[in-house]
């Protein structure tokens, strides 16, 4: 009955999602736009009006798709996970470029850019092929003056009495702006964290945040023509100053779009990878001017365009409301674990009810360093381990972090006996919704550096879960660590316990560890862990706080939110427009200006989002006093202590390298003929460049398995997967 209802769910989903993009094909034809008018005349009448059907047609399937992508993902959840063979699709999210500016592309994202490229090209052909049909002669576009003194109203266009040349330059301009309202329809759906779409996707936030950089950076690209190119047609007429500083009644408001150009340009630049990474905090606040880049652009586009992008607007408000009232209220670090790398674990209180997959990311903010900065960082610990408590490990570097390393070094060295209590604010976890890219008979790990972090709590789940017949995890693991100076692992220290005690009955791990920095030899990894193990220990007091991180809501908690919300923005909408905007005859010479509808729009989202919120904290509220445990300082203690390491593991299983970077050629080489020719998961974590090299070496992988003779030994298949530790 499950699988049923599963099937029909994803059927109703690809339906949608294929309705809305049909909906984006015909809008450009004369069909549908002869069609669309009269829909609109008739839903004039009705108690919605042409809004309603507005909202209905181009906003709610965006809504509709994630409701029911969340009742999906919260099925799929209850199913037991169950191995499964490799998907034939696997094959098509595989590396098929890999380049140094484009990054690592599988085969999907290509076919998936394409397709989108190729509908902003048919969206460009259909509405200029329409425009220059309908074009007036070279004629009668000198006689402007005597159209406008005939009592009709004029075009821009004609207003500023423009040639052959120029009313087609304008009209690209303007065509070239609606290139940019579809990729700003999409360009909010992949940061999404709570309201996830693409997790039904198997996209995991972080990893979708570059699709949300492709389409801001093509949205800035034919935005800026669209403007720059009406600013240019304006100076050929001499109007450059009338024109820039109108704020029309009707239609186009173009200081609006100058506003909204200037704006966006302002995010685009401050977000940069080199003002990005040395600068973060610009970064940080100037992306919050999304804001105001939203309103002008809805008083520029007006209300009738702004609905094709909504939906994404919609679900993005509601999921930013909902992650503040989650990080609400406040929980403390217990203790904190500082490593010879200037790496600092924290251990953060959690619900015993809290359950997570691995390679789950969750957001911190701590007041006393920032009071508006929110930083990812991947989970160390797992779940069906630790039940009260989860750990993050994070690498001091930046500003944020080597403020928050101050902290705990300064509470290392006092020697007041009364501990210090540092509230901190968490949203998530969010992680996959299965492991199904553990499905393999062995996998390979390649961290480099700090991204060994997501790995930890692969190993530790894998460990944890060895007796279930629930879970089936790879008996064969290979682990790869770069680092670039012995002391980086220490990084290790969270499961070392595994690397000497581990079962060679249950599950094989082989460990290489590649220094780049140093000539050394002599020394085992063994040794080095006991070298640099001798890690410094803090706790922290809990009289701040005596709550324990939750969690995210329930998935079917969120789609009844979404639907509420929905509702209530339909109700609004018409109400407001009812009370403010009665119908008015088309002979009515007295209209009232376009942006008043607009207005009506933001006060209704700004209703429908509060109302929801409103709902929220009522039931986060009986939650809270219900449910959540208070938190004892005793969950946290961390004990110092040296690693034990007496044990029966061969140290064969442990292999160290250094002055070099690892040769993946020869590597991956010798695990194919150590396999027989299986399927290999490949997880990689770190650096671009070396995600690149992997790539590389499984694109070619994948491409001799696929190319090999009937009479040839089959070839060891490898899945490449990129996990992201930073954003």
């Amino acid at each position: 009955m499950a699988k049923a209802t599963l099937l029909i769910l994803k059927l109703l989903m690809i339906l949608i999602c294929a309705g809305w993009f049909t909906l984006w094909i015909l809008k450009p034809t004369k069909l549908w736009t002869k069609k669309w008018h009269t829909a609109e005349e008739s839903a004039r009448t009705s108690v919605f009006g042409y809004y309603g059907l507005n909202f209905v047609v181009y906003t709610f399937p965006v809504i509709a798709l994630a409701a029911i992508g969340f009742v999906y993902l919260d099925l799929q959840s209850r199913e037991s996970r169950r191995r499964q063979a490799r998907s034939s699709s696997s094959v098509l999210s595989n590396p098929l470029v890999v380049n140094s500016y484009l990054g690592v592309l599988s085969a999907l994202e290509i076919l998936a850019v394409s397709l989108f490229f190729l509908f902003l090209a048919w969206t460009f052909y259909a509405h200029i092929s329409n425009d220059f049909e309908k074009m007036v002669p070279t004629k009668s576009l000198k006689s402007f003056s005597n159209i406008s003194n005939a009592g009709k109203k004029m075009t821009p266009a004609e207003s500023l009495k423009l040639n052959t040349r120029q009313f087609k330059f304008l009209r690209v301009a303007t065509r070239f702006g609606l290139l940019a309202k579809a990729c700003l329809a999409l360009l909010l759906l992949p940061v999404l964290r709570g309201m996830a779409l693409f997790r039904v996707l198997g996209i995991q936030f972080e990893a979708s945040v570059r699709y949300h950089v492709w389409l801001g950076t093509a949205m800035i690209f034919f935005a800026t023509f669209h403007g720059v190119s009406s600013l240019i047609v304006w100076g050929m007429k001499d109007k450059i100053l009338d024109e820039m500083w109108k704020w029309q009644k009707t239609g186009r408001i173009y200081l609006a779009g100058e506003i909204a150009l200037v704006t966006g340009l302002v995010i685009w630049i401050t977000s940069l990878p080199p003002i990005r990474r040395k600068r973060f905090e610009i970064f940080y606040y100037t992306h919050h001017l999304y804001i105001i880049f939203l309103l002008f652009f809805l008083l520029h586009a007006g209300d009738r365009h702004f609905y094709m992008v909504f939906g994404g607007v919609f679900l993005f408000g509601l999921d930013k409301l909902l992650r503040i009232i989650q990080s609400i209220p406040q929980t403390c670090i217990l203790s904190a674990r500082v490593f010879p790398c200037k790496a600092i674990e924290l251990v953060i209180p959690k619900d015993p009810r809290l359950k997570y997959n691995p390679t789950s990311t969750i957001f911190v903010k701590i007041p006393s360093i920032s009071r508006f900065q929110w930083h990812s960082f991947s989970i160390t610990s797992s779940s069906n381990i630790d039940d009260d408590t989860m750990s993050v490990i994070i690498k001091c570097g930046g500003k944020w972090t080597n403020s928050l390393s101050d902290i705990i070094n300064a509470e290392l060295d006092s020697d007041s006996n009364q501990m210090k209590c540092i509230p901190i604010a968490i949203e998530g976890p969010y992680g996959p919704a299965s492991l199904d890219f553990l499905s393999y008979d062995s996998i390979v790990m390649v961290a480099g550096g700090v991204g060994i972090t997501p790995f930890l709590s692969i190993l530790q789940e894998i460990t944890s879960t060895q007796s279930s017949i629930r879970y089936r995890f790879p008996t064969r693991i290979h682990l790869i660590h770069i680092v670039k100076k012995s002391q980086d692992i220490s990084l290790l220290n969270p499961i070392s316990h595994l690397l000497v005690n581990q079962s060679a009955e249950k599950w094989h791990l082989k460990l290489k560890v590649f220094v780049t920095q140093e000539e050394k030899s002599g020394a085992t990894i063994r040794d080095l862990l006991n070298e640099f193990c001798q890690v410094q220990v803090v706790n922290f007091s809990t009289k701040c706080s005596s709550d324990a991180a939750h969690g995210v809501e329930n998935l079917l908690w969120m789609a009844a939110m979404a639907g509420i919300s929905s509702v209530t923005f339909l109700v609004f909408i018409s109400s407001l427009n009812h009370a403010f905007l009665p119908s008015q005859e088309k002979s009515s010479k007295q209209k009232n200006p376009s942006w008043v509808a607009d207005i009506l729009v933001i006060c209704s989202f700004i209703i429908a989002i509060l109302c929801s919120t409103m709902v929220a904290i009522v039931l986060k509220w009986r939650k809270l006093r219900r449910e959540i445990p208070a938190v004892s300082e005793k969950e946290g203690r961390a004990k110092e202590g040296l690693m034990d390491t007496r044990s029966t593991a061969p140290d064969e299983h442990e292999i160290m390298h250094y002055g070099g970077r690892p040769n993946f050629q020869d590597i991956f080489t010798n695990l194919s003929k150590e396999t027989g020719g299986s399927d290999i998961g490949v997880l990689v974590c770190g650096p671009e460049s070396m995600k690149e090299s992997v790539a590389s070496i499984c694109r070619l992988a994948t491409s001799q398995c696929c190319n090999k003779g009937d009479g040839q030994k089959r070839r060891s298949n490898f899945s490449f997967h990129s996990l992201n530790f930073t954003l």
